[in-house]
């Protein structure tokens, strides 16, 4: 297990060496995120993680944003926690404490270390992300929320990804050494395992996958009066869960 976990290190690693340095958060996930957080109920004053930063650009926004206590970003690569302190330095602006290397699964953290803990498109880029959900929940204090996004494959991207299955591709999400099928009740699924209450549930982002080329998006279909039905077979899959005070209270 060590030795495939430092393989798959080894090839984000190098992932992440292809790309120019994130420091845009317009992704639909982050921003998502950041209508989502309570500034004073999450971030003021409180420890926060972000589990699976990449190259660091929605940390540096956290950390410019207020998470003025504890702010540790943590990814499974090398390189990309480089990229990160080296941007924060670059722009002289506020950095995480720290950018410690961990695999999701294993994070180097005591239990209830942190208050909010934040975890965007992460997840499906562990082999296991149910061991995964269950670190997070490990080491979110009680009380404490975790942000969740994940894509989901219960949609015309999932058929694509068949498709390309049985013509003996492979779906990688841009290159992505670790693409794992996930969809939105398997992830509730793993919340509410690892003894978290789900507050908040949210999805968005319906498209046509074309070979060959990018996907057509359908706006029309992210209009609010749809959502509360269209969320299961939305891409953007995104959920608040808490971690209770006491284990009755889930």
């Amino acid at each position: 297990m060590v030795e495939a976990i430092g393989n798959i290190a080894r090839a984000y690693d190098a992932w992440h060496a292809r790309w120019d340095d994130a420091v845009a958060v317009d992704d639909p996930w982050h921003q998502w995120v950041i209508g989502a957080l309570d500034r004073a109920r999450d971030l003021d004053g409180r420890r926060v993680l972000e589990a699976g930063c990449g190259r660091g650009a929605f940390a540096l926004w956290l950390a410019a944003y207020g998470a003025t206590a504890t702010l540790v970003a943590t990814d499974l690569s090398a390189v990309a926690l480089a990229r990160g302190a080296e941007s924060a330095r670059a722009a002289h602006q506020p950095s995480p404490t720290g950018w410690p290397a961990a695999d999701l699964a294993q994070l180097p953290f005591a239990d209830a270390s942190f208050d909010t803990i934040i975890c965007c498109e992460t997840i499906e880029h562990v082999t296991d992300g149910g061991a995964a959900v269950r670190e997070l929940a490990r080491v979110l204090a009680p009380g404490g929320r975790l942000f969740l996004t994940a894509p989901s494959y219960l949609n015309a991207t999932g058929l694509y990804r068949a498709w390309l299955r049985l013509v003996g591709r492979r779906y990688d999400e841009g290159g992505q050494p670790v693409a794992t099928f996930t969809t939105l009740p398997r992830t509730l699924d793993w919340l509410r395992s690892a003894s978290l209450a789900v507050e908040r549930v949210e999805g968005t982002g319906h498209y046509v996958p074309f070979p060959g080329r990018s996907p057509v998006r359908i706006r029309a279909l992210d209009a609010a009066f749809l959502t509360p039905v269209l969320r299961w077979v939305a891409l953007h899959t995104s959920v608040v869960a808490r971690r209770p005070l006491t284990a009755s209270a889930a």
